[in-house]
């Protein structure tokens, strides 16, 4: 009975949001105020009937109903209570319940706290958003009920894929979807201004917070992701550029130049049209990588279904929303004109050019990304687009993007003086380069690729502190110490998010550059180099865990003949799934970790080991988290959340300009 009422909650839910999707934006229209405000409390009864639902299918995983296809064919009774809960997400059906539910929780945060918003704008945003609601929920519904009953059901599930049964994992896709789903947002209030016909300096101010959050839970979800592979699928990398990877990158890669983009409409009213076209873009290819992860067109570890009947009904969502809202944008043209104007030599201009490398960046990964599919289908030929193209096509973009980054952040708003700009960043460009010198002369027959990307990162970190410190004024230094604790955390946000990025960007370079790998057969007992160290298999045994076999390795890390670490990498075979999974032992450490794999048994009584030391590795997350921290320093200050452009406000009964 209780999963009978979870699928009537859903259709509930669709037809509250077809009320949502119709009424208010009539209202609207027609200046009625009484359909206006059915808005907000259809966005909250909707965000409540999906929530049951969703509670109702958690339920049926955690306590195991196998009368449920969905139960069966990704739970099983001996799975730990963690990844039973995941399990709800991680399938096809259970993630889509979840992408509607972040939607409705999305329409229901407007409602609550969008009171500063026109009444007309906040019903139409609602308006959107319920559309959005609407095409999904059908979808689910449709082709993708989670309810859907076993007449017969088995006494036992199939299990998770074992790959998926992972900390990381459990909580990679909620923060990933948070992001993607987010970018809804920014499509609505796009959408919702061009309907009304007024995009100025409030509406870029009201855009920002919501296209901040999703930009932040991007990060949180990508990061989690890469650390993911990095330590599960026991290659030693962070990043492979798989298509599904790519999906959420590109994303990614256009919130930020929204997020730029929008502070000019802010400051300047200008950049309108490139603004809302951004957001436009930025959900369309959050509904791509919906598209890539759930149609089957590309396999990957990471993909959740492989049914192109399911592929055919996103691209008709894609077609409508994406095509409709460029239909409309391009009718709209008249009301984006750009008031601001600004010289070749401003902060304009330097946001500009971010926006260009940000977006063309997109856009090369997107066809690298498509381009196998495009052969395919128009020439007949198999191709695989792989790291070398990614890493050359890519790459040139963001040592661009790093150059120029802390020279924008320092030039003045409407003309700047490139002068003044790059002086106040002699000290940081010295010391970058410092410390580029230091590295190259270290390191022996080796890329400069290293030492590169430490120039890159520094001068990037140390041009956002330069940048935070040249707001505090020219007195002395007690004064301006002071005064920066009292700077707005908006500005520290910007700081600590491109100090993030210096971070990350170092980061890469050094595990790209100075990695050291080592592979070799070795026997029980035996003891062999790895760079500064030197590690001694000393047994392999046959472990049970909790719903698995494993075959655990035990060896020892030495350096300079005193013990480091003791390591257990691990071969994992889960009898459910008859899936194999390889787990890396890993020793942390903040200059380098220690990576190792265990192999096969060979033929000599040997075993094949895979070692790896990872320099600044746990840099990289670190710079992530520095990112995802600044957006969060940003997203809590005071002016996002007070009314932007007040004076401008609207009364319901004002004709819109």
């Amino acid at each position: 009975m209780i999963v009978e009422l979870g699928h009537f909650a859903l259709i509930l839910a669709l037809m509250v949001a077809l009320v949502q999707s119709t009424l208010p934006l009539w209202g609207a229209h027609r200046d009625d105020a009484r359909l206006m405000a059915l808005a907000e409390p259809a966005a909250l009864l909707q965000v409540v009937l999906v929530a049951a639902s969703f509670a109702v299918l958690t339920w049926a995983f955690v306590a195991s109903d196998f009368s449920l296809a969905v139960v069966v064919s990704n739970s099983h009774t001996d799975k730990p209570l963690l990844y039973k809960i995941s399990g709800v997400w991680g399938n096809h059906e259970g993630s889509l319940l979840l992408w509607v539910l972040i939607l409705a929780v999305y329409g229901a945060a407007v409602a609550l706290w969008g009171g500063n918003l026109p009444v007309r704008l906040r019903a139409r945003v609602l308006a959107v958003q319920g559309m959005i609601g609407v095409a999904f929920l059908l979808f689910l519904l449709l082709t993708s009920n989670p309810f859907w009953r076993l007449a017969t059901p088995p006494l036992n599930g199939q299990d998770l894929n074992p790959l998926l049964q992972d900390p990381g994992l459990a909580f990679h896709p909620p923060f990933l979807y948070l992001g993607y789903v987010g970018l809804s947002m920014a499509y609505s209030f796009a959408v919702a201004a061009l309907i009304e016909g007024r995009v100025d300096a409030a509406w870029g101010r009201w855009v920002r917070p919501w296209t901040l959050a999703a930009w932040v839970f991007l990060t949180i979800g990508i990061a989690l992701g890469s650390w993911w592979a990095y330590y599960e699928l026991g290659w030693g990398g962070f990043w492979f550029w798989d298509p599904v990877e790519n999906a959420s990158f590109m994303p990614w890669l256009l919130a930020a130049a929204l997020l730029h983009s929008a502070i000019v409409v802010e400051k300047r009213e200008s950049l309108k049209a490139w603004t809302i076209l951004l957001a436009i873009m930025a959900f369309g290819f959050s509904l791509i990588g919906t598209f890539i992860v759930r149609s089957g067109v590309i396999t990957s570890v990471h993909a959740f279904a492989n049914d192109p009947d399911r592929g055919v009904f996103i691209l008709l969502i894609l077609g409508v929303f994406t095509g409709g809202a460029l239909i409309l944008y391009a009718a709209r043209a008249g009301v984006m004109e750009a008031k601001g104007v600004f010289a070749v030599i401003s902060r304009e201009s330097a946001l500009v050019a971010n926006n260009v490398i940000l977006t063309v960046s997109a856009f090369v990964v997107f066809v690298g990304t498509i381009w196998p599919l495009i052969a395919e289908l128009l020439l007949g030929r198999t191709l695989s687009v792989g790291e070398p193209f990614f890493n050359a096509a890519f790459t040139p973009f963001m040592v661009v993007l790093s150059l120029i980054l802390p020279v924008g952040a320092m030039l003045a708003w409407k003309r700047g003086t490139l002068g003044r700009g790059v002086s106040a960043l002699v000290p940081a460009l010295v010391l970058a380069l410092s410390l580029g010198a230091l590295a190259f002369a270290m390191q022996t027959n080796q890329t400069a690729l290293g030492p590169i990307g430490l120039v890159l990162g520094a001068w990037v970190l140390f041009g956002a502190l330069t940048d935070l410190w040249a707001r505090t004024g020219r007195e002395g230094v007690g004064a301006r110490l002071a005064r920066l604790t009292r700077l707005p955390r908006a500005d520290w946000g910007k700081a600590v998010a491109h100090g993030g990025l210096g971070v990350t960007i170092f980061a890469v370079s050094a595990m790209l550059a100075w990695k050291i790998e080592d592979i070799r057969v070795v026997q029980v007992g035996e003891t062999f180099p790895l760079g500064a160290y030197e590690v001694r298999l000393d047994d392999v045994r046959e472990v049970e865990g909790p719903n698995y076999l494993s075959t655990m390795g035990f060896l020892t890390v030495f350096r300079d003949g005193e013990e480091v670490v003791k390591l257990n990498p691990e071969k994992r075979i889960y009898p459910v799934a008859g899936m194999p999974t390889t787990e890396a032992a890993i020793d942390y450490g903040f200059l380098r970790d220690v990576y190792i794999v265990l192999g096969d048994r060979q033929q000599s009584g040997g075993w094949a080991v895979r070692s790896y030391i990872e320099p600044f590795a746990n840099w990289l997350w670190a710079g992530c988290i520095l990112m995802a921290l600044g957006g969060l320093l940003s997203l809590s200050d005071r002016r996002y959340r007070v009314a932007a452009g007040a004076a401008k406000r609207l009364p319901a009964g004002v004709p819109a300009e």
